[in-house]
């Protein structure tokens, strides 16, 4: 999978997060596999579990353009080591199944499987046996 654009998507975007709370942009551009790219930034909120993270919002995008079906996300901040999506987006980054996620710093990139960011995803509340 080709990584370039996804990740300027994902730094382009990063410029618009709204986090006055934490200071902390974080962007995700999300490929679909019909070529359409989505975005997302963070948006948080002073209710802080109200805050949104850029990988919910991008996959909200895309889901409310019609996109179900994924081939990867890149998700980058300006952090130390490349920045790693909480647990919540972990669970529904495997909802929507995006096989591949690149997490990316200004310096440094990992790329990884969702069986790896989230193991046994399938398994249990994903397992509905249909």
């Amino acid at each position: 999978m080709e990584w370039n654009s996804l990740v300027e998507a994902a730094w382009q975007v990063r410029e618009q997060a709204y986090a006055p709370y934490s200071k902390f942009a974080v962007g995700a551009a999300l490929l679909a596999a019909d070529g359409r790219l989505f975005v997302g930034s963070n948006v948080e909120n002073l209710s802080y579990g109200l805050s949104q993270c850029a990988e919910r919002v991008a996959i909200g995008a895309a889901i409310a353009a019609g996109a179900r079906n994924f081939l990867g996300m890149a998700v980058v901040a300006d952090t130390r080591v490349p920045v790693s999506p909480c647990g919540a987006c972990r669970q529904v980054l495997a909802e929507f199944g995006v096989p591949r996620v690149l997490l990316a710093n200004r310096s440094s990139h990992l790329e990884f499987r969702l069986e790896e960011l989230l193991p046994r995803a399938s398994a249990g509340i994903l397992d509905r046996g249909e």
